[in-house]
């Protein structure tokens, strides 16, 4: 926790302009970074002797739909030469643009993509940004959460036409009469299909 805590430190006097805030949670150093300052952060956090971030392990973002700044854009690095993990966390808009960090890890290129997709996030200078786990007339983005738990069509094959085709979705009216119950606590009412077992 020590080493921690003097990273946090080093990193706030050494980068005053990206290092916006830090935090020690659950064994690992969360660093809010400026947005005009991310990529020569991570440049920083790769280069430095100090920090040695080599791995990139993972990018993904949270959605908070009542904020202006929408999306927290996260990045997970592992220093394989210090055993320290930091995590990296960047306020977005939604009509705003992330830089892609691209350059300094290539394994950015799927994780950008992946970001893209569920989110819908643009990332700037990123050299292929398109879906990557939808499907390519897939609308919307799945991950944000005024996005529709049933989606907006859905996908089934035709045997008369011999195609798959996409139609609106439309919900049968028990969907709609769901109780969110959870099964392990019992209906109190007969369910459909057990009034045999009385």
């Amino acid at each position: 926790m020590a080493d921690l805590t003097q990273l946090a430190t080093y990193l706030i006097e050494a980068r005053p302009d990206a290092v916006l805030a830090t935090e020690i949670a659950f064994g690992e150093l969360n660093v809010t970074v400026a947005l005009p300052a991310l990529v020569s952060f991570v440049g920083f956090l790769k280069a430095d002797p100090a920090c040695k971030f080599s791995s990139l392990v993972d990018i993904t973002a949270v959605d908070h739909p009542e904020r202006v700044a929408r999306f927290d854009v996260i990045y997970h690095f592992l220093s394989m030469y210090t055993n320290t993990r930091i995590r990296l966390k960047v306020a977005v808009a939604e009509d705003e643009m992330v830089p892609s960090i691209y350059l300094a890890y290539p394994a950015a290129n799927w994780f950008e993509r992946e970001t893209f997709d569920m989110f819908g996030i643009l990332f700037s200078g990123h050299p292929d940004l398109r879906r990557i786990l939808t499907d390519y007339g897939f609308r919307g983005h799945p991950l944000r959460k005024d996005f529709p738990t049933t989606g907006y069509t859905e996908v089934r094959y035709d045997e008369a036409q011999k195609r798959v085709v996409y139609e609106p979705v439309s919900l049968v009216q028990e969907y709609r009469q769901f109780d969110f119950m959870s099964p392990w606590e019992g209906a109190k009412y007969i369910l459909p299909g057990d009034e045999k077992k009385a």
